[in-house]
């Protein structure tokens, strides 16, 4: 099968694998009919993670079961599936608690919890950024879909992963109706946080970035726009609450945060949350940060470590929630919103590409080109083509 295979530091090609096959008797195999390139991938396509030569990506996928274990009795040959990225077992400790992103059987590893899908420390599993994709227990992991899965297929991607991240962004903050909210970050992550911020009934969702095109999806649903390359984000937010805060903060951008000069720090958009958020206000972290980062510039960072204003973050009593979202707890809710009309999270999409496109696709979404906010690779297509 052809896959988009890691090479090495912003080298990536589509290559022919072996096929993903069925290896144990709870595996699916999917036939990809999409599958995403995510913010998390160019970590690893930066090189600045463990991720091994030869690796094939992608963790955002959904397709068609062609093929099922002789223990699978759920899901049919024939259903079409969205993926989470998380790959878990259902009835370990954390798994029983909801805590799938931190599954304690599909991580080999027993130092660590979690595992996803062609993804760095997370487990040895393919990617789905290929033809064809292995489900392990496949009964617990893959979320079917109703008639309309083709004609929403831009839709139902995003539940993979980052619809329901940005929605657990909002659940750590804590956001309820009538909420201000604001979001570090407008690439997909934060624009699914800011979706989901107004499906919850925020009364004010802000939105800091400095890339235009992104902020204008922002201002699509709504959303203020801030672009910190032009004013000071913290005293933005005060001026949009009458000095008080945000009554919620969503960390959507990560380790690799800049500022406007370009300059990489790690504790950029902690700092700008902490401070603009309100006393007693809760702030949900999503964006990537890592324990050692060896490819950063100074001591602190390669460490994994943040110099964040802690102090201002006790004293302003707010509370702080982080990690991966466990997909499962979201995902058949917020496919339900989809399926009634209620959210539309592909409006973020710009680019639907083939396979072989994905090299290009990979330069130009790292670059952050002007027009390059959400890449949908479609296995299936023969020539891609700019979303309308």
């Amino acid at each position: 099968m052809k896959a988009v295979v890691y090479q090495g530091p912003r080298d990536v090609a589509v290559t022919d694998v072996p096929d993903a096959k069925i290896e144990r008797p709870t595996d699916v195999l999917v036939r990809v009919t999409a599958t995403n390139i995510c913010g998390s991938d160019l970590h690893m396509y930066e090189g600045r993670t463990s991720f091994e030569v030869g690796r094939t990506f992608g963790h955002e996928n959904m397709g068609e079961v062609v093929e099922i274990g002789s223990g699978v009795e759920k899901v049919k040959v024939g259903d079409r599936v969205v993926l989470p990225f998380n790959i878990s077992c259902g009835f370990c400790k954390n798994c029983e608690r909801g805590l799938t992103n931190y599954c304690l059987t599909t991580q080999p590893d027993p130092s660590a919890a979690g595992a996803a899908y062609g993804f760095a420390e997370m487990g040895p599993y393919g990617g789905g950024q290929a033809e064809l994709l292995r489900v392990p227990f496949g009964d617990h992991n893959a979320l079917r879909l109703g008639e309309d899965a083709e004609e929403k297929e831009n839709d139902y991607v995003m539940l993979s992963d980052i619809f329901p991240t940005g929605y657990h962004a909002t659940e750590m903050a804590g956001v309820i109706p009538g909420d201000s909210v604001v979001i570090a970050g407008a690439g997909p992550v934060g624009l699914m946080a800011a979706l989901s911020a107004t499906i919850k009934g925020a009364a004010k969702v802000m939105v800091v970035d400095r890339h235009p095109d992104r902020l204008a999806l922002a201002e699509q649903i709504g959303a203020i726009a801030i672009d910190d390359s032009k004013v000071d984000p913290v005293q933005a937010v005060l001026d949009e609450t009458m000095g008080l805060g945000a009554d919620r903060g969503c960390e959507c951008v990560g380790y690799q945060a800049h500022d406007p000069e370009g300059n990489e720090d790690p504790a950029a958009t902690l700092n700008m949350l902490i401070n603009s958020v309100r006393f007693t206000g809760g702030i949900g972290t999503v964006g990537v940060f890592v324990p050692q980062d060896p490819g950063a510039k100074g001591e602190l960072a390669k460490q994994g470590k943040a110099a964040i204003d802690f102090g201002t973050h006790w004293f302003k009593g707010q509370t702080m929630g982080n990690g991966q979202a466990p997909v499962k707890r979201y995902n058949r809710r917020l496919r339900d919103l989809i399926a009634a009309g209620k959210a539309k999270p592909s409006w973020i999409v710009s680019h639907e590409i083939s396979l072989d496109q994905a090299a290009d696709a990979y330069r130009n979404f790292d670059s952050r080109s002007k027009g390059w906010t959400k890449v949908v690779i479609k296995p299936g297509m023969s020539d891609g083509k700019k979303a309308s």
